[in-house]
């Protein structure tokens, strides 16, 4: 088993893969080897194996593991199977209105935090995208931030919030680091940190959807729908590959719906 985990990991580094989905491709196909052991490594054992994941898991988290598996057969095994993906729940994204995205920053005190919530919301960023940010992506001069190598291995532009920009300069200059958010031991914020951070400050609001730092990118997306900004503006801004992926935004702002008159209205 060792053996086809190291050779499955030399495959995805081969395939310039990140740290992150090379760690997760490792953790599914260690469980389904795992799995596998006492029948056998072939499409009756996968399929056996898929259907008690999905007894367990949501849809896409079985798809993902699905796509592993299928990954591992073809590439390490040199064989095909041939499993179809189970169908996804298609649910919207959760977001928070204006009047929350305000309350939660209000009752935000510690500088740090706040200005990483405003970032968040303000820019659309993931959270590893937050994490990652240096002092040398910030253009004041052009009042862009540069986001490398985020997911997909893609770099993209922001726009710095005209609002932000003075504390951001500001908050630059607090610290030596590179890393423009560091931690107290002088590295890397973790994620687990930053979605510490949303939850305690959500609490502090009294705002009782259950978020996290991707509801604040959820957020961004949806309000700049709602004012107007055109979709492939905001394909760009959140560094979506496909326009598909941005367009589930059309169905989480409900500005259309809000602006329509029903029948009864006319009578």
């Amino acid at each position: 088993m060792k053996g086809l985990l190291l050779k499955l990991e030399k495959e995805l580094k081969l395939r310039n893969f990140s740290k992150k989905t090379i760690k997760s491709y490792i953790y599914s196909i260690e469980h389904f080897l795992n799995f596998a052991e006492k029948r056998g490594l072939n499409e009756k054992t996968a399929r056996e194996y898929i259907l008690k994941d999905l007894k367990k898991k949501n849809p896409s988290t079985v798809s993902h593991n699905l796509s592993t598996i299928i990954f591992f057969f073809q590439k390490i095994l040199n064989q095909k199977i041939n499993i179809p993906h189970p169908k996804r729940n298609k649910t919207i994204p959760k977001v928070l209105n204006k009047e929350e995205i305000k309350k939660l920053i209000e009752v935000t005190k510690n500088i740090k935090h706040k200005l990483i919530i405003k970032l968040l919301y303000g820019c659309g960023f993931r959270v590893s995208e937050i994490v990652n940010l240096k002092k040398s992506d910030f253009n004041f001069n052009e009042n862009l931030i540069h986001i490398k190598l985020a997911k997909g291995k893609k770099d993209r532009f922001v726009k710095i919030p005209e609002i932000l920009k003075q504390n951001l300069i500001d908050y630059s200059k607090l610290n030596n680091s590179e890393i423009f958010f560091s931690s107290a031991k002088g590295g890397k914020l973790t994620t687990k940190t930053i979605q510490k951070i949303i939850k305690n400050s959500s609490k502090k609001a009294n705002i009782k959807k259950n978020i996290s730092p991707h509801t604040l990118r959820h957020s961004f997306a949806t309000h700049l729908l709602e004012s107007g900004v055109d979709i492939r503006i905001i394909q760009k801004l959140l560094g979506h590959s496909d326009i598909k992926t941005t367009q589930i935004y059309l169905k989480v702002s409900n500005q259309s719906i809000k602006n329509i008159k029903t029948p009864l209205d006319n009578l």
